[in-house]
C-alpha cells in the first residue's frame, strides 16, 4: 500500500514563488511509493491548522515546503503524532534542515524522502510554546521581534537589520536556574540549543545532538566591538564554543527570569508572562524523514 504524503507549501517563504511546485514533486517523488496531496498556506499560522488536519486525516508523512517558519508550524502538529515530517527547504536560513544535512536542492530533497529514512528526535517546550530548533532570550529574541515588523524577507535583509540594532542593543539581566545552580549575569546572546545552528551556517552550539534528551544553553556575554567581530567568524566555523565569552552547559529543564518579555521559538516572536521562561525537554518526541 502507498504511503500517503501531504505537501504544505509556503508560497511565499524565501525570496522567490513556487508556483511550480507541484510539477516539480511529482516529476521527482517515487509514486511506487507516495500517493501526493497539496496544500498551501494563506497567512502565519494556517501551516498549523493545514498540517493538524493532514494528522487527522491520517497521513503517514507531512512535508513542510518552506523557511525555518514553516517548518516550526508543521513540525508542532505532528509531536506525539503517527505522521512523520519531512521537509523541502525554501527559506533564507533552513537552520533545522542544515542541521539534519538535508539537501537545500528541492529534487535532491525529493529523492531523499523518497529513501523514506525515519530517526526520531527531541523537541522542546518554552513555557506551552513547542520548539524544534532553537529558542532565544536575548539579542536573537530582539531580531526575531523586530524583523516581524520588517518589511524585506531574505538573508541580506536579516543582516541589514541585524547590523542596524546591535548598534543599540543593551545586554539584559539573566537568573538563570537549574536543578544544580543559579546564575545571574548580563548577557548578550541567552540561547537554548536543540539542534545547532540559527541557519545559514551560523552555529550557536556546534556540538548539539537532537537525539540525546538534552538541550544546550549558550550564554554570550557582552564584550568589546573588536572581540564580538573575532567571535563571529568562530560562530560560522563551527568554534564559537571555544570562545573565552561563551559558556554551553546541558540540561533536560530550566526556568530563566528575565529582564524583559521578549524571547523567541524557532524564530517566532514570543511575549512572555511576568519575564520567566520554563523550558524543557520532549525526549523522542518527533519522527522526521531524512
Amino acid at each position: 500500500m502507498k504511503k500517503r504524503i501531504c505537501f504544505i507549501i509556503n508560497p511565499i517563504s524565501g525570496v522567490s514563488k513556487k508556483n511550480n511546485l507541484p510539477e516539480i514533486i511529482n516529476s521527482n517523488l517515487d509514486k511506487n511509493v507516495f500517493e501526493a496531496d497539496f496544500q498551501y498556506t494563506e497567512s502565519r499560522g494556517h501551516a498549523i491548522i493545514l498540517s493538524e488536519e493532514a494528522v487527522k486525516r491520517n497521513f503517514d508523512v507531512v512535508c513542510a515546503v518552506g523557511g525555518d517558519g514553516s517548518v516550526h508550524e508543521v513540525a508542532k502538529s505532528l509531536i506525539h503524532s503517527k505522521s512523520s515530517l519531512a521537509i523541502i527547504p525554501c527559506g533564507s536560513g533552513n537552520g533545522f534542515a542544515r542541521h539534519l544535512g538535508l539537501p537545500l536542492s528541492i529534487k535532491k530533497a525529493l529523492h531523499r524522502i523518497n529513501k523514506g529514512n525515519e530517526i526520531t528526535v527531541d523537541t522542546g517546550l518554552l513555557n506551552e510554546h513547542h520548539f524544534i530548533n532553537v529558542c532565544g532570550f536575548g539579542f536573537d529574541a530582539h531580531i526575531a521581534h523586530e524583523f516581524d515588523k520588517y518589511h524585506k524577507r531574505g538573508f541580506n535583509a536579516y543582516m541589514r537589520l541585524v547590523i542596524k540594532e546591535f548598534k543599540n542593543y543593551k545586554p539584559q539581566s539573566v537568573i538563570l536556574k537549574t536543578k544544580d545552580e543559579k546564575i545571574e549575569s548580563d548577557i548578550f546572546l541567552t540561547t537554548i540549543a536543540n539542534a545547532s545552528q540559527f541557519g545559514n551556517g551560523f552555529q550557536i552550539s556546534p556540538y548539539s545532538n537532537v537525539h540525546d534528551g538534552k538541550f544546550e544553553l549558550m550564554l554570550y556575554r557582552n564584550a568589546p566591538f573588536r572581540k564580538m567581530l573575532t567571535d563571529l567568524i568562530k560562530f560560522f566555523n563551527g568554534s564559537i564554543h571555544r570562545s573565552s565569552n561563551v559558556t554551553i552547559n546541558s540540561f533536560e529543564e530550566i526556568e530563566l527570569h528575565l529582564e524583559n518579555n521578549i524571547a523567541h521559538a524557532d524564530g517566532e516572536p514570543i511575549m512572555l508572562e511576568n519575564n520567566v521562561a520554563r523550558v524543557k525537554v520532549i525526549p523522542n518526541s518527533l519522527k522526521i524523514l531524512t
